[in-house]
C-alpha cells in the first residue's frame, strides 16, 4: 500500500505509527502499589483543600474528576475521593522501563510525557508485519512487567494514531486505516482535535466550523487567513493527512509548574509564597536532568480566567534555585498591584541547554 506525498506527489510506502498511552498512569501506579486504593476513586496531586488534580483513577472519572481540575471541585463532585501525593521518581522509573519495551521494536520513539509516546514501526526490529500485532505485544509486555494497562492507537500518521488510542480506552487498541481515516475525521468535533484548544475551537465555531468536515469544506487560503501558520495544519488533518515524522529523542523546550489556588489571592506576600513550591518543582527537574535554561516565564491566571505571561531572559543559563526564584519574584513584583484577584500562578524555564537525557515538554501541576 502506498500514499502520495502532499508536497511532491510521489508515492511512498504507508507509514505504520503507534501511539501508546498508559491508562490513568499516576493513579494506576498508586493503586498497584497500595491495595487499599484499588477499586476506589483516587486523585494524584493536590489535597481536598487546595491544588489541582494531576491524575484521576477511572473510578474517580465516573464522577467527572479529571486532570487539571481544582482539588476542591473534584472533592465536591466525588466526596469519597482519596488524594495521594505524587511520586514522580517512581513514575519516571516505570516510564524508563516502558520505554525499554518500546526499544525492543523500534529506535524511532518520540516520548510526549512520562505516560505516552509515538512509535514508528514501519520498519520494526522484529520483522512483524502488522502494526496492530506489535501494539498488542507491547501492551502485553507492559502488563506482564509493570502490572499496568496501556491503550494503543495504530494508524498511518501521528494525528490519527493519537485519536485512535482514545477510542478504546482503557486497556484497548484501535486501528484507523488509510481507507477509513478521512471518514473518521469528518464527524469529529473540532474540540476533539489534538492541537486545537478551547480558544481555537471557539473561534472555529464562530466561523461555522464545528466538525472535521466543516474544515475540509474550506479552502487552504481561508484557513491560512483565519488561523495563520496553523491554518495549513488544520486544513490537512481534516483530510486525514499529517506528514510530521516521529522524532526520536525529542529535546524538551521548557519545564514548568503551576498551581490553582483554593482561594483567589491579591497580596504580593501571599503570591510570592505560592511561587516557592513551583520554583522547587522546576529546579528539582533541572537538577535531575542537568538541563539549564535562560528564559524564566511567569504565568498569571486571574479570577475571570484571563491569562497573562511575563518573561525575562538572562545572558547565561540560570545557575541555581535562588536565581530562579529571584527572577520569578521579580516578574511578579513588576506586575504589582494586580488589577484583579489571581486564581493560578505558573513558573517555567525555557531556552534549555541539554545536560541530561532528552525528554518531552512537561508541565507539573501541584
Amino acid at each position: 500500500m502506498r500514499e502520495s506525498d502532499t508536497t511532491s506527489g510521489e508515492a511512498r510506502p504507508v507509514r505504520k505509527i503507534i501511539h501508546i498511552d498508559m491508562d490513568a498512569f499516576y493513579a494506576s501506579v498508586e493503586q498497584r502499589d497500595n491495595p487499599e486504593l484499588r477499586g476506589k476513586p483516587v486523585a494524584v496531586g493536590g489535597s481536598a483543600e487546595r491544588g489541582v488534580v494531576a491524575a484521576a483513577s477511572y473510578e474517580a472519572r465516573k464522577f467527572g474528576v479529571r486532570s487539571a481540575m481544582p482539588s476542591v471541585t473534584a472533592k465536591r463532585q466525588c466526596p469519597d475521593l482519596i488524594f495521594v501525593r505524587p511520586r514522580f521518581e517512581i513514575y519516571k522509573t516505570i516510564s524508563r522501563q516502558i520505554r525499554e519495551i518500546f526499544a525492543e521494536h523500534t529506535p524511532l520513539i518520540e516520548p510526549l510525557s512520562l505516560d505516552e509516546a509515538y512509535l514508528d514501526v514501519t520498519e520494526n526490529l522484529q520483522g512483524i508485519e502488522l502494526a496492530r500485532d506489535i501494539a498488542l505485544r507491547i501492551r502485553e509486555k507492559i502488563r506482564a512487567e509493570t502490572g499496568l494497562n496501556a491503550s494503543a492507537g495504530i494508524s498511518y500518521n501521528k494525528f490519527l494514531a493519537k485519536l485512535a488510542s482514545d477510542h478504546r480506552k482503557p486497556n484497548g487498541q484501535f486501528v484507523i486505516s488509510p481507507e477509513t481515516g478521512p471518514a473518521f475525521v469528518e464527524t469529529l468535533p473540532v474540540g476533539k482535535f489534538h492541537g486545537i484548544g478551547p480558544a481555537t475551537a471557539a473561534k472555529m465555531n464562530a466561523l461555522g466550523l464545528f466538525t472535521g468536515l466543516d474544515i475540509r469544506n474550506q479552502t487552504l487560503e481561508f484557513m491560512n487567513a483565519n488561523f495563520g501558520k496553523s491554518g495549513a495544519y488544520y486544513y490537512w488533518i481534516s483530510r486525514g493527512v499529517d506528514e510530521r515524522p516521529v522524532r526520536a529523542n525529542r529535546i524538551r523546550k521548557s519545564i514548568g509548574a503551576e498551581n490553582t489556588f483554593s482561594t483567589d489571592l491579591t497580596e504580593y506576600g501571599a503570591l510570592a509564597a505560592e511561587l516557592e513550591p513551583l520554583v522547587d518543582k522546576v529546579w528539582r527537574h533541572c537538577e535531575t536532568t542537568g538541563n539549564r535554561g535562560r528564559t524564566v516565564t511567569l504565568k498569571i491566571k486571574f479570577a475571570d480566567f484571563e491569562i497573562i505571561t511575563r518573561s525575562r531572559s538572562v545572558p547565561a543559563a540560570v545557575a541555581n534555585r535562588e536565581e530562579l526564584k529571584r527572577l520569578a519574584c521579580g516578574l511578579l513584583e513588576a506586575e504589582m498591584p494586580l488589577p484583579k484577584r489571581v486564581r493560578l500562578l505558573g513558573v517555567s524555564l525555557s531556552a534549555l541547554q541539554a545536560g541530561g537525557e532528552p525528554e518531552p515538554q512537561l508541565t507539573l501541576g501541584i
